[in-house]
């Protein structure tokens, strides 16, 4: 009862969470119109621009002029009751252009369809992925778009409406991707959240080992001087950090397609830029503090150094891991993070020893 109320892309949204069984069941039981239209729908596949149009819209031949296309309007009691545009097509049925309402609404009758109407549209292929549509819309703002098959014959619309709840859903789902915590969703059975979890957890223990394993090389040097273990730890964490964002503006960059390769170069430069920046305030502040405390100029200026580099190497890594993964075909928001920890841990640990051995501060 409730699907046969609904709009195709919302009967669509229910239908297809469903058990297959429950599925035919209730389609079995909807108007053959309606069944038709919902089948029609989930033969596409997921997050498509064909599972997300809605069927019902408006749409005239180009040879009306603007009184008979609201005649038309008043006359027919079975068109959608919620539409912003009116589309207009050719004997094929292909969209050649669309009219706002404000448009019919200013515009005397005897003026045709075709002087009026803007020629200039966004099509939408029902194969489209839905965050690629949630682009164009973001791109040309529009209210409406127009979804075109193969043979390029109008077969449904897309509104924004629908395009701000994908944009919630795809943020969503990158952000529970960077943190290797799977779908994100409570009601998912646990031996599912547990598998979509734990192997990135096991691959983060792996990179864990790495940084341990430099730690290890230096351990005479950690013994000779205490303040090296104390201060190991910054090290690492402010790199992890900077890496965290410089990774998080690129993965966003790659969603947003703003990220390419034509740009890639210049992105890098500027990430580097930013990163000596941030690196030399955050370094020098670390570097004075650790003098004044443990009174010693040398130990300051050797983790003053270790910062300044492992930030730099951090804002490296957070765009290339990134789009190395994304030209390998992977999702960059899955695997980055770990990649991201593991080169800015592993830089830190040896690059803070290794300059505090070089200096002669402590030795193997």
């Amino acid at each position: 009862e409730l699907a046969g109320q609904l709009e195709t892309d919302d009967a669509v949204a229910i239908i297809e969470e469903m058990e297959e069984e429950d599925q035919r069941a209730v389609l079995a039981e909807l108007e053959p119109a309606d069944r038709a239209a919902i089948v029609d729908a989930l033969s596409f596949p997921e997050e498509s621009a064909g599972r997300l149009m809605q069927r019902d819209l408006v749409a005239v031949p180009e040879h009306m002029n603007v009184g008979q296309l609201i005649d038309y309007l008043r006359e027919n009691s079975d068109l959608t009751t919620e539409f912003w545009e009116i589309f207009i097509v050719d004997p094929q049925h292909r969209p050649v252009g669309t009219c706002q309402l404000s448009w019919i609404l200013r515009t005397p009758r005897h003026i045709a369809l075709a002087d009026v109407m803007k020629r200039d549209q966004t099509l939408i292929p029902t194969d489209m992925d839905q965050e690629e549509v949630a682009l164009r819309f973001q791109k040309y703002a529009l209210i409406s778009a127009a979804v075109v098959d193969g043979a390029g014959r109008l077969v449904g619309q897309i509104t924004v409406d629908d395009i701000i709840h994908i944009v919630q859903e795809e943020a969503g789902e990158d952000i529970l991707r960077m943190s290797g915590a799977g779908d994100g969703d409570i009601n998912e059975p646990i031996r599912q959240s547990y598998s979509s979890r734990v192997r990135w957890l096991i691959a983060n223990l792996g990179t864990a080992l790495l940084a341990s394993g430099i730690i290890a090389i230096f351990g005479g040097a950690i013994e000779q001087l205490v303040a090296l273990a104390v201060l190991m730890p910054i090290v690492a964490s402010v790199g992890g950090n900077a890496g965290t964002q410089t990774m998080a503006v690129a993965v966003r960059a790659l969603a947003m397609n703003q990220l390419t390769q034509s740009n890639t170069r210049r992105i890098i430069g500027r990430e580097l830029r930013i990163a000596l920046l941030n690196g030399s305030t955050v370094a020098l502040l670390t570097g004075i503090g650790t003098t004044i405390v443990f009174g010693d100029l040398m130990l300051g200026g050797v983790i003053t150094l270790a910062i300044l580099i492992n930030i730099l190497v951090a804002g490296l890594a957070g765009v290339i891991v990134p789009v190395t993964l994304d030209r390998l075909e992977q999702d960059p928001a899955v695997a980055s993070s770990v990649f991201v920890t593991m080169i800015t841990d592993s830089m830190g640990f040896f690059a803070f020893l290794g300059l505090a051995v070089a200096s002669g501060l402590a030795s193997f």
